[in-house]
């Protein structure tokens, strides 16, 4: 894939459409109780297709010239509050 640098809209389209795709390989798995050496196969597309969803998602980071690491670390940073204040269950951004 080549990236359009500066084409926001191009890579969180991106993004959502193959997040929608590993979605719909897991929905499937689901619906026809997919196990064993048959699992294997489709975990090998689920894995191409999450190749994808991390590219766009350095896209979209990119195009909002915003770093992966602090992006992470704030993730990190976030659950490891949440933890620590007995709100890693639940919903809502602001927990």
């Amino acid at each position: 894939m080549e990236s359009i640098k500066g084409n926001l809209s191009y890579s969180a389209l991106g993004l959502v459409g193959e997040s929608g795709e590993v979605a719909d390989k897991v929905k499937k798995i689901l619906r026809d109780n997919i196990n064993g050496e048959d699992l294997e196969a489709h975990k090998a597309e689920i894995a191409k297709e999450l190749s994808d969803v991390l590219w766009y998602v350095a896209a979209v980071a990119d195009d909002l010239d915003l770093s992966l690491s602090v992006i992470a670390q704030s993730n990190l940073d976030k659950l490891a509050s949440r933890a620590e204040r007995g709100v890693i269950s639940g919903s809502g951004d602001n927990r």
